[in-house]
């Protein structure tokens, strides 16, 4: 996949995420995707959450790897 194919899957992917994430009051943004990786930001309630670095890596990194053989992780950024 070229770069703006990735962009497109990440941010399909992520919709896919969003309801479970908005469900406890969270969400996540897309910042930018560069060098394979992926930089997002957690909101609302994942912001402020002592589990955010365990939903990042273990359940979001790990989903979008699934489809996206070229991520090479998530990175959150506070903005």
């Amino acid at each position: 996949m070229n770069e703006k194919e990735i962009i497109l899957k990440i941010q399909e992917l992520l919709d896919d995420i969003r309801p479970f994430l908005n469900m406890d009051g969270g969400d996540i943004e897309f910042i930018k995707y560069e060098e394979g990786y992926l930089y997002v930001k957690l909101t609302g309630a994942c912001a402020m959450c002592g589990f955010q670095d365990i939903t990042l890596k273990d359940n979001i990194e790990a989903y979008l790897k699934e489809d996206i053989k070229e991520l090479k992780g998530v990175i959150n950024v506070s903005l």
